[in-house]
């Protein structure tokens, strides 16, 4: 029996990294979609077929053969998001723990997201550049005595990618890019173990994970002037595949390293790949409509096994079951005068994470936008664009003991979240 509870114990430390990063903010999952102030005004509803800015570069490269001078993009976006559970029949690890804790507080965070661009044509059809920016993240954090402690209690997760990228200019209907990425992830996650495992009963100790790993990927995309009032855009970005290597550290409540649960694991992971297809349609000199479908192959993630490297042996199989998503988005830019354009959009983003593999790590559902914005023309070379999105999420249940109660507790109760994200973009024209 102690056997079994130290491997649970084991895979509770270490199991945190896999499923925590699924456990994302903004956008469904952890995948962010903040990759431009310009698009966030309309709910980022046509990005992949606007062009407006160097920033294009990360939803379609084919639109850098748009621009005409140098540019140089910097953007900040923050990030306000509010997690709070509610417990209608939640259980700790039932090993003589005394307290069930509570409710956790409020587990989202404020954060800052920067990114950074930069485009340069060479001729009238050949274009470069470089994004910087970070296509996942998380930053979740519970108070540590609430009553899911055993599942989890913080979770970090930070990428950064960076993107180099060229565009042709086919003739003046056609345009088609291309890019690379290097991208670099960075985890920490945190949890209690319950002291059973280690013939401490009553005890709950605490465990924390490390991990981080590059990988590659790349992207592609083209632009097709249709007609002169209408432009569609198709873009790809890959799959990224990674194999986390880092080390969890048990400690007991006096600050002990407990060593048979201590040590290095490891995890293949594949981030998903995504597909866009976006529409902007001119209705007259000054107002535009704008469209998008993304599409998101979560179902790469179905079940993650972490093993021990030394060894090879399995230590744990996250089950997740991430189902394929959409994002959909309209939206609207209204040229108020020829120095101030205001935007307007909507989107409804849905999750790949089902009702019956939600976890405490990733309390994630639907998610609708509604966001407003505009860009103002300081001079003939710079320009400024601002945004403001709310996302309406759903109540939404969770009845998790990641099939082993007896370590992780049983976490019965319910959801309720919202999002606010302000933006800023600064454009510099050469």
């Amino acid at each position: 029996m102690k056997t079994k509870f130290r491997k649970a114990a084991l895979a509770a430390a270490v199991a945190g990294v896999f499923a925590g990063a699924s456990g994302g903010v903004q956008a469904a999952a952890f995948a962010l979609i903040e990759q431009n102030a310009s698009g966030m005004g309309n709910a980022y509803a046509g990005a992949a077929a606007v062009a407006e800015d160097a920033s294009t570069i990360f939803f379609n490269p084919a639109g850098l053969a748009r621009l005409t001078a140098p540019q140089v993009v910097v953007a900040g976006h923050v990030v306000a998001v509010s997690t709070e559970f509610s417990n209608s029949g939640a259980s700790t690890a039932p090993t003589l723990i005394g307290t069930l804790g509570g409710n956790g507080g409020d587990a989202g965070d404020t954060v800052f997201i920067p990114n950074a661009y930069f485009s340069m044509p060479i001729d009238e059809r050949l274009s470069i550049g470089v994004g910087l920016n970070a296509p996942f993240g998380l930053a979740t954090e519970y108070d540590a005595d609430w009553v899911g402690r055993f599942q989890g209690i913080k979770s970090e997760l930070m990428t950064i990618n960076v993107n180099p990228t060229v565009a042709y200019r086919v003739n003046d209907m056609v345009s088609v890019g291309a890019g690379i990425s290097y991208q670099t992830l960075d985890a920490e996650l945190t949890n209690k173990v319950n002291g059973a495992a280690f013939g401490d009963f009553g005890a709950e100790y605490n465990a924390v994970l490390e991990a981080d790993d590059a990988a590659w990927g790349w992207n592609i995309g083209a632009l097709f002037d249709v007609s002169p009032t209408t432009t569609i855009g198709v873009s790809y970005r890959s799959t990224m595949d990674y194999t986390l290597e880092g080390s969890v550290t048990v400690t007991s409540p006096g600050g002990a390293v407990v060593g048979p649960a201590s040590g290095a694991a490891e995890a293949d992971v594949t981030l998903p790949d995504m597909f866009s297809v976006s529409l902007v349609q001119a209705i007259n000199d000054r107002l535009d409509l704008l469209a998008d479908v993304t599409y998101t192959r979560w179902s790469e993630i179905k079940d993650i096994r972490i093993i021990d490297p030394a060894t090879g042996a399995t230590r744990d199989t996250l089950v997740l079951n991430f189902d394929d998503s959409y994002r959909y988005s309209i939206g609207v830019n209204y040229k108020y005068t020829d120095r101030l354009m205001l935007k307007a959009g909507v989107a409804f983003d849905e999750s790949p994470v089902s009702d019956a593999d939600r976890t405490v790590r990733l309390p994630d559902d639907d998610r609708t936008w509604v966001a407003l914005g505009g860009s103002y023309r300081l001079n003939d070379r710079s320009k400024l664009d601002f945004g403001y999105a709310h996302l309406f999420v759903s109540d939404v249940p969770i009845d998790q003991d990641r099939g082993n109660a007896a370590a992780f507790g049983r976490v019965v109760g319910s959801y309720d979240a919202s999002i606010d994200i302000l933006s800023v973009q600064y454009t510099h024209n050469f």
